[in-house]
């Protein structure tokens, strides 16, 4: 069974869904001695079996490592009128940019399903399950638990991580507002303290006993030994990993991140209809106060427009998830990042 203790660093590289978490950046990541995660929230069953067994097929007999699969919970209602639908379609459709792009209404299913997607887990089961956006069933924490697989879920509150402890969670994933990606809150449209992700880690350390990983805004060693100082048993790193060699981010991508240092890294909702922090571009200036439908409809809509984008080599026109310290991105490998994090 998974323990922090084993790693060679305390680092979880973080879940990073759409194509970024390659086998080749989770297996680099493993064998480096640290977590390598899978951001399997979009994937289909088969491609979820497809890149564990790669990623299996590049790590090392004796790595340190462990391998972790992450996923997101979403309720399968999803509350949007004609009428505000169509005016989220036409404020997309009414950009240059979506030019001869079909762009419609989405329509069920809205999201892949979690138990469908974890039944090519539990055929090749991970050390460790996390989860975003909530708290899965119980159904599927009592199948970890009897495979022996590790469970850690997303919180931004004391509220939260305390629901997750109750639902028997072994470990919390502290999210700060520094993240990059999707905010991991529960209810989107509920209240949000935005708490920077050293002050959250020293609010839980007294009120939780459950093991703290801080996430958001940790790019090097001296940030690293802080969270730890404060009461983290190890930290998740995101962005730091999107320049690396191994990363799947596109070209475009990695390039802004490494030269567009002045760039601010805001929150948006204008890609995926939840918050999210992401290098400010084009699409998020024009869809500043336009009419958008809530996670995963959104998401779904501009799906086209982010693929033609990439197709292109646009990053205006592309989610350049980002956290606050994103200037601190290097051009390296897995195995140099995880060596200059090395305590």
């Amino acid at each position: 069974m998974f323990d922090f203790r084993r790693l060679r660093s305390p680092i979880i590289q973080a879940p990073m869904a759409g194509g970024i978490n390659t086998p080749e950046l989770v297996a680099a990541s493993i064998n480096a001695g640290v977590v390598g995660s899978f951001g399997f929230a979009y994937s289909s069953p088969e491609q979820i079996l497809k890149d564990i067994k790669a990623a299996r097929s590049l790590i090392h007999s004796d790595a340190q490592g462990a391998l972790n699969c992450n996923f997101f919970v979403v309720p399968e209602n999803f509350e949007a009128s004609a009428q505000d639908s169509e005016k989220a379609l036409n404020a997309l459709k009414s950009l240059e940019f979506s030019g001869n792009l079909e762009l419609n209404l989405p329509g069920p299913p809205y999201f892949p399903n979690l138990e469908s997607q974890l039944e090519s887990v539990w055929k090749d089961p991970p050390d460790i399950l996390t989860f975003h956006f909530g708290v899965p069933d119980q159904a599927i924490l009592s199948q970890a638990r009897s495979m022996n697989i590790k469970v850690g879920m997303t919180a931004t509150s004391a509220q939260e991580a305390e629901k997750v402890e109750k639902a028997g969670g072994d470990f919390i994933v502290a999210q700060g507002i520094e993240a990059g990606g999707h905010r991991g809150a529960f209810q989107p449209d509920g209240e949000d303290k935005k708490l920077k992700t050293l002050a959250l880690i020293k609010m839980l350390t007294g009120s939780s006993k459950l093991p703290l990983v801080a996430a958001g805004g940790i790019m090097n060693r001296n940030q690293l030994i802080a969270m730890t100082q404060a009461g983290a048993t190890a930290v998740q790193m995101g962005t730091a990993f999107l320049t690396c060699a191994e990363s799947g981010a596109p070209q475009e991508y990695k390039e802004m991140l490494l030269d567009q240092k002045t760039r601010p890294s805001l929150f948006t909702r204008a890609f995926s209809g939840r918050p999210a922090r992401a290098l400010e571009n084009e699409f998020i200036s024009l869809m500043q106060g336009q009419p958008l439908l809530p996670f995963p409809l959104q998401n779904t809509m501009t799906a086209s427009i982010r693929k033609k984008a990439q197709k292109l080599e646009n990053p205006e026109y592309q989610s350049l998830w980002a956290g606050e310290n994103y200037r601190e991105c290097r051009k390296e490998s897995v195995a140099e990042l995880i060596e200059r994090m090395s305590l």
